[in-house]
C-alpha cells in the first residue's frame, strides 16, 4: 500500500508541471509528434537552438543545432553545430527533411527574413514547426524585438513561401492570467496570495472558445 501511494504522489508531481507550465508542455508534445513522424536518419535543423536541449528528443534523426549564442550569457553554447545568424543560415538549398524555430522568433530583427531562410534549406515537402510568444514579458533583453498574432504569423509564413498545416494557440485568458498571477510572485512575495486563484484559473479555461488572448502560438508549415 506505501508502494501504491508513493507511486501515484509521483504522478501528482509529475503532472502538476504540465498544468502550470501549459505553453511549454504543448511545445514538449509538438516535438515528440514531429520526432515520431520522421523517418530515420531524417536531417533536422534547430533553428536558433540555444543550448540544444531538444537533441535528445531526435534520436533518431541527425539533429543540427543552429544558434548566434547571444541570448543568455549564462548558457552553454559549446555543442551548438553552426554559430550562425539565422537571417543566413551556412547550408545548401534543400538541405534539411525538417527545422524547429522555438520561442526564438522574437529574437530575431528581419523575422521575415528568417522564415524565408529556413524556407530555402528545408527540402520540398520539409515542415517546419514553430512555436512563439504573444502575451509574455521581455526576456533576453536587448534582443526581444517581436510578438505575434495569428494573423501575423499566417502571414510570415506565406510570404516565405510556407503553407501552414495547423496553428493553434497556447490556451486562452484563463490560463494567461495564470501565468501572469504566478510571475508577479517573483516580483514580491505577497502576490503569494494570488497562488490558490492563480492555480484554480486554467480550469476554466474551457470557456474562452475565441483564444484571442493567449501566451503564444504553435505551427506546423510545409513547403510546397
Amino acid at each position: 500500500m506505501k508502494t501504491a501511494t508513493t507511486a501515484g504522489d509521483r504522478r501528482g508531481v509529475w503532472r502538476l508541471p504540465r498544468y502550470i507550465l501549459d505553453f511549454e508542455a504543448r511545445i514538449d508534445d509538438a516535438l515528440d509528434a514531429l520526432a515520431a513522424s520522421l523517418a530515420p536518419g531524417a536531417v533536422l535543423l534547430d533553428a536558433g537552438a540555444g543550448e540544444g536541449q531538444h537533441r535528445a528528443r531526435f534520436p533518431g534523426q541527425r539533429y543540427v543545432a543552429v544558434d548566434l549564442a547571444v541570448g543568455d550569457g549564462s548558457w552553454d553554447y559549446s555543442r551548438l553545430d553552426a554559430l550562425a545568424d539565422l537571417e543566413a543560415l551556412p547550408f545548401p538549398a534543400n538541405t534539411f527533411d525538417a527545422a524547429l524555430n522555438i520561442v526564438t522568433l522574437e529574437h530575431v530583427r528581419e523575422p521575415k527574413r528568417v522564415l524565408c531562410e529556413i524556407a530555402r534549406v528545408l527540402k520540398p515537402g520539409g515542415r517546419l514547426l514553430l512555436a512563439v510568444p504573444l502575451e509574455w514579458e521581455v526576456h533576453q533583453a536587448p534582443h526581444d524585438y517581436f510578438r505575434y498574432t495569428r494573423p501575423g504569423l499566417e502571414y510570415l509564413l506565406g510570404e516565405a513561401g510556407l503553407t501552414v498545416e495547423w496553428l493553434q494557440p497556447a490556451g486562452g485568458i484563463f490560463r494567461l492570467l495564470s501565468r501572469r498571477m504566478l510571475s508577479a510572485i517573483k516580483v514580491h512575495w505577497i502576490a503569494a496570495l494570488l497562488a490558490p486563484v492563480a492555480l484554480s484559473l486554467p480550469l476554466l479555461d474551457g470557456l474562452d472558445r475565441e483564444r484571442n488572448s493567449t501566451l503564444g502560438y504553435l505551427a506546423v508549415a510545409r513547403k510546397g
